[in-house]
């Protein structure tokens, strides 16, 4: 029997997102949104492209949240978009309420699922999923780091002109201005970054990759990135059906690693059958440390607002 993932909101992220878990044949994918025939109609949209692209899984867009009973993954897309000149933080009281009403619909008919959050404010919002689902911390993830360390990875290959299968990169903190690079322990085929490239090139990849969301915001002008963000759902959800206990930055809820208490906040995760089966803890320089403290105390002061 195949798995089952549901994906909350078919809008570009989430439609992106079933359409790759689709051509991959991971599971079968129920798509949801609260506008009429929208996911019906990009569900039946990829159930027409199967016997082209040769997948067997189900794709169903729905309406009703009864059609996403016992999914195994549901991830969370749902959410107003940020538009030009729009933080992620402006998006807070909307979006909060949005993901918390969402996470107790799912919870409601997928009880032993994992939760994989990615509406913004990422960090928040996947403590609102926490809080609001009951479930324990391994089951509530949310995604921001795979995303950010694939922006960073696309720079440094770009900036050395080698391939991105060589490039591994390594981004902590929260999801926004605040996220860490880390570039001592980004590497090319196994080499440290600051071995290969001036600090100031590395400092302009780092300031790129922190804003990059905002950089495709202001191209596209009227929506936000998707092709890259639901890539890196998929790696994820992957890494978790078929147990891969695979390492990858995602934001955890930490009880005391880093330092941090009681906040979601972007660390190395080993993801497997169980969700986020270990936080990874490295150590950190007494600069890196004051930098992820700063971008843990900026989800604190969201989660603060909205009371989780």
């Amino acid at each position: 029997m195949r798995k089952k993932v549901t994906v909350v909101g078919a809008g570009m992220v989430g439609g992106t997102t079933a359409h790759r878990l689709a051509d991959k044949e991971l599971c079968d994918v129920v798509l949801t949104d609260i506008i009429e025939g929208l996911p019906q109609g990009k569900g039946l949209d990829l159930a027409e492209s199967a016997p082209i692209e040769g997948y067997d899984s189900r794709v169903l867009g729905t309406n009703d949240y009864k059609d996403t009973a016992n999914s195994d993954i549901v991830v969370i897309t749902a959410g107003i978009p940020r538009k030009p000149g729009m933080s992620r933080d402006d998006l807070l009281k909307t979006n909060y309420n949005i993901v918390k009403e969402t996470t107790e619909k799912v919870v409601k008919y997928s009880p032993n699922s994992i939760l994989i959050i990615v509406s913004n404010p990422l960090d928040a919002m996947a403590q609102t999923a926490y809080k609001a689902s009951g479930f324990s911390k391994n089951r509530v993830l949310g995604m921001a780091g795979v995303l950010d360390s694939a922006r960073m990875r696309t720079f440094i290959a770009e900036a050395l002109d080698v391939s991105v299968e060589n490039v591994t990169a390594f981004v902590l903190g929260g999801h926004g201005d605040t996220m860490v690079p880390l570039a001592r322990y980004s590497t090319v085929a196994g080499i440290p970054l600051p071995d290969l490239m001036p600090k100031e090139k590395i400092d302009a990849i780092i300031k790129r990759t922190a804003q990059g969301g905002a950089e495709i915001v202001g191209l596209l002008k009227t929506g936000s990135a998707f092709y890259a963000p639901s890539a890196a759902i998929v790696e994820m959800v992957e890494a978790i059906l078929k147990d891969k206990k695979k390492i990858l930055p995602c934001a955890a809820y930490l009880e005391g690693e880093y330092g941090i208490k009681g906040l979601f906040v972007g660390v190395p995760v080993k993801l497997g059958a169980r969700g986020i089966e270990q936080v990874i803890e490295i150590k950190l320089t007494p600069e890196e440390r004051v930098a992820l403290e700063k971008s843990a105390a900026a989800v604190k002061e969201l989660v603060e607002i909205i009371g989780v």
